[in-house]
């Protein structure tokens, strides 16, 4: 008998070594010939390159983290070892300008936290949330960097100005801007529909960090808070984003008159971000999340009430299972216990925590990529 063997034949892009010639336009089924996106077009453009997580010790004075890979636009820092406050940095607002996704915290001047974004890192004061000399701190870091300015009477896109920061290729942006008190639209720059919206009113402390994931309809939550998921159309109107544009009510968390706004808005971005919902089985061989990506960095809330804001990391945990877990509606610190598995393609559960798999119950996500399926190995 005869038995054929592979000879010189590649598909259409030159892939494999086949016997007898591929159909013309025929790929074969391997992960060179998943499709390319500008966020990862090549090996040397990851998904590291827009966001990045990386740890560092306090030295209870000043210093100077490297390593993040970029000059970061949205910084988040936490304390590890100590039931410090989550504090958040950006590069619209300034730097010293401090808020805390744990609290309804109006926006403080810190000179001692977080002073100045660099080429690459960050430099940081003595703060104790920032900078206790020998603890463990973790900040996980985005990279926009586009100015972006829109004047609506000018350009008839939205109904109240904004301004801030964006980047169109990974799907992110940090928006500024002032309430009116009256429902309208705000332009962010992005050149697809939000599906995650996180909005912090920098004025007023009694006011709560207002939370909008697409994927619940007219559904939102709270940052700062466990609670269930509620409706209401004075927070975004009851009106789903837009390309061009999201849309806010007359709550005093999202329009008051004459408050100042800052908004982080994000969509999903094939091979680096994904933003949406599933339900948990219960059971200690848990629920797959599929992303499309091996995550670097994951948060979940579960949509009833008494569960928090759960993060996971890549770097904390650089390998399965991931053990380490802080939250950013609470000042605790790093609680290990076994949760999941950071996959080529998603996240697999080992828990059957409430707080991300309890049988039945419904989760949101919002996840960032250390590589691309079609980039991605086992860890």
């Amino acid at each position: 008998d005869s038995q054929n063997v592979s000879s010189a034949n590649a598909d259409a892009n030159d892939i494999g070594t086949f016997e007898y010639a591929p159909p013309t336009d025929y790929v074969s089924l391997c992960a060179s010939n998943l499709t390319t996106t500008d966020i990862a077009p090549t090996k040397s453009q990851q998904a590291d390159d827009n966001f990045n997580t990386v740890v560092y010790t306090g030295n209870g004075s000043t210093q100077s983290i490297t390593g993040v890979g970029f000059q970061p636009n949205w910084t988040w820092i936490k304390n590890r070892d100590q039931n410090d406050s989550n504090v958040l940095t950006d590069s619209v607002r300034g730097v010293t300008k401090e808020l805390q996704s744990d609290t309804a915290t109006d926006e403080i001047t810190n000179a001692d936290g977080l002073t100045s974004f660099d080429t690459n890192g960050f430099s940081l004061g003595a703060d104790v949330a920032y900078n206790t000399s020998t603890e463990s701190y973790v900040s996980w870091n985005w990279k926009m960097g586009t100015a972006f300015s829109n004047d609506a009477s000018a350009t008839s896109v939205g109904s109240i100005d904004s301004s801030g920061s964006i980047s169109t290729k990974a799907g992110q942006a940090i928006i500024s801007y002032t309430g009116t008190g009256s429902a309208g639209t705000i332009a962010h720059g992005l050149d697809s529909a939000p599906e995650f919206i996180i909005i912090k009113n920098l004025d007023d402390d009694s006011k709560n960090w207002n939370v909008h994931p697409t994927i619940l309809g007219n559904s939102y939550l709270e940052f700062n808070r466990d609670i269930a998921k509620f409706t209401g159309s004075s927070y975004f109107n009851n009106t789903a984003p837009t390309n061009s544009v999201f849309s806010v009510g007359t709550a005093g968390s999202t329009n008051a008159s004459g408050d100042d706004f800052i908004a982080y808005v994000f969509h999903s971005v094939e091979g680096y971000s994904k933003f949406g919902s599933y339900k948990g089985n219960g059971n200690a061989d848990g629920v797959f999340l599929h992303l499309g990506f091996r995550p670097a960095w994951i948060l979940i809330k579960q949509t009833g009430s008494g569960e928090d804001w759960e993060i996971w990391d890549n770097t904390r945990d650089p390998d399965n299972v991931l053990t380490l877990r802080l939250k950013g509606n609470t000042t605790g610190a790093d609680v290990s216990s076994t949760f999941m598995d950071f996959v080529s393609n998603g996240v697999k559960h080992r828990n059957t925590s409430g707080g991300y798999n309890e049988s039945g119950s419904e989760y949101v996500y919002m996840a960032f990529a250390e590589a691309p399926f079609k980039y991605a190995n086992a860890r």
